[in-house]
């Protein structure tokens, strides 16, 4: 990389650390088109030790994008761009414990996020991403036929669930919005196809109901989540993530129960997570 910058894949479909680089330190562009680039290579790309502050996530966030809004969790009342996602000790589920894609059920979803670990428990916790692309390559040309001509339902869900189970979270007083995408998406930047539906917002096919709809999702959502299309990140204090949304769907999981060894479900969870905006997917 022209920044000295060096990329360290975690696992065969995706994912890599990229190691000498400070993002608090203020980017060259060198650095930022460095970083761009392993984005499209590993659809996700992580980094260790770093010290951001609200502000200097915020700026980071800014180099690849205009900000965006969550439509249903609110931001910090200081900085209203960066969502604290919290897991209170005790609590037994992840905000995010779901394989998805971000929002997905706005016209426009984000085309990535940027995740903080500010705290974490000394184990439990790991997140995962999945390969949208090799999700959708390793489907039957059939398959793929049939998917190329069909568009999908997505779904926000009510706001009240973000209030319900996660009592660290705080939800607009939004309703429910849903879109309809396209099943198999382009990748804006690399042309690739991606198969884009998630467990967590996908609700039906356009023009089909939910019952009819179901069969085939439940087999699209359980091949995209295969464990040979994933990576996993152990999380520490100061690790990053910054994933493609377009091309990826991530599951926060939710491991700290049964309580032993002294160590996960008592500890609270604390990211900072900074939303990019996208563009309609097509």
């Amino acid at each position: 990389m022209s920044s000295g910058m060096e990329a360290a894949p975690i696992a065969g479909a995706l994912g890599a650390e990229l190691h000498g680089v400070d993002l608090a330190g203020g980017l060259s562009d060198a650095a930022v088109a460095d970083i761009r680039r392993a984005l499209l290579d590993h659809l996700v790309v992580f980094f260790r030790d770093q010290a951001l502050t609200p502000e200097t996530q915020i700026a980071l966030a800014r180099r690849f994008g205009a900000i965006a809004i969550h439509p249903i969790a609110r931001g910090r009342d200081d900085h209203p761009e960066i969502v604290e996602v919290v897991r209170e000790p005790g609590e037994m589920l992840n905000w995010g414990s779901k394989w998805h894609a971000d929002t997905t059920g706005i016209e426009s979803p984000p085309m990535g996020s940027i995740l903080y670990a500010r705290a974490v428990p000394p184990f439990a916790g790991d997140t995962c991403w999945a390969n949208l692309c090799l999700a959708h390559d390793t489907l039957s040309d059939g398959m793929k036929a049939m998917l190329g001509g069909m568009h999908a339902v997505h779904s926000t869900g009510a706001p009240g669930r973000y209030v319900d189970f996660y009592k660290g979270m705080r939800a607009f007083d939004a309703g429910e919005s849903e879109a309809v995408h396209p099943v198999v998406r382009s990748h804006p930047e690399t042309g690739r196809p991606i198969l884009f539906v998630n467990r967590s917002f996908t609700r039906r096919f356009d023009g089909m109901t939910e019952e009819e709809s179901r069969p085939l999702l439940d087999f699209l959502f359980g091949h995209s989540e295969r464990p040979e299309f994933t990576c996993r990140f152990r999380w520490r204090p100061g690790s990053v993530a910054f994933w493609d949304n377009r091309c990826t769907i991530h599951d926060a999981i939710a491991d700290y129960w049964p309580a032993r060894n002294g160590g996960a479900a008592d500890k609270r969870r604390v990211m900072h997570r900074v939303m990019i905006e996208g563009d309609r997917p097509v």
